[in-house]
C-alpha cells in the first residue's frame, strides 16, 4: 500500500474479529510512531502496549467512547512526557503525541489492522482513569490517546473529504 492509499482508506474501526497481533507487527508500528516529527527532537512521549484482556476491559469501562477496547486484540497508549521538554516551556508534547498517533494509525493499517483513536488528554477524568488502569503514579506521564487495534470486522465509510472552502491561498 502506498502512502496516499493508506491515508485515503484508513478508517476508525470499532469492531474487531478474533485474532492476535504478532510482536513483530507491534514493534513495526512502534518504530513508525517514533519516526514522527518531534519539537527539537525532544521525543516527549512513551508508549504502553496493552494486550491483557482484563486491562482492555478496564479501558473499555473508562468511557462509553472507549467501548471498542473490550473487543480489540490490543491497544497502544500514547503518553506525553512534558518533563522531557524542560527549557522549552513544556508546550509541544501534544503535537509530538499527535504525530506519533497518526503514524501508529497509518502503519497499523498498512499492516492490515484496524484502529480507533480514543481521545484521552485533555479530559482529566480520562487521563486519571487510564493512569489508574496502567498503574502509573508518575505525574510526568500523561496518557494522551488510547489506540485500540485488531483485525477489522467492519469497513466503515469514509468521513473525511477534501473541502476547498477550508483552504485559503495567500
Amino acid at each position: 500500500m502506498n502512502l496516499e492509499e493508506a491515508i485515503l482508506t484508513r478508517r476508525s474501526v470499532r469492531k474487531y474479529a478474533e485474532g492476535e497481533i504478532p510482536q513483530k507487527d507491534i514493534e513495526k508500528i512502534l518504530k513508525a510512531a517514533m519516526m514522527c516529527p518531534s519539537a527539537c527532537n525532544r521525543r516527549a512521549y512513551e508508549f504502553a502496549v496493552v494486550r491483557s484482556r482484563e486491562k482492555l476491559e478496564e479501558i473499555a469501562a473508562i468511557s462509553p467512547n472507549f467501548h471498542m477496547a473490550a473487543g480489540a486484540a490490543g491497544a497502544i497508549i500514547v503518553c506525553g512526557r512534558p518533563d522531557l521538554e524542560a527549557g522549552m516551556g513544556r508546550e509541544f508534547w501534544p503535537q509530538d503525541c499527535s504525530a506519533a498517533t497518526q503514524n501508529i494509525l497509518l502503519e497499523a493499517w498498512d499492516c492490515g489492522y484496524g484502529t480507533c483513536w480514543c481521545g484521552t488528554y485533555p479530559v482529566e477524568e480520562r487521563v486519571e482513569k487510564v493512569k489508574k488502569v496502567l498503574g502509573v503514579e508518575d505525574e510526568n506521564v500523561i496518557p494522551f490517546a488510547v489506540i485500540t487495534m485488531g483485525i477489522p470486522a467492519e469497513s466503515p465509510a469514509a468521513k473525511g473529504f477534501y473541502e476547498e472552502s477550508k483552504v485559503k491561498y495567500y
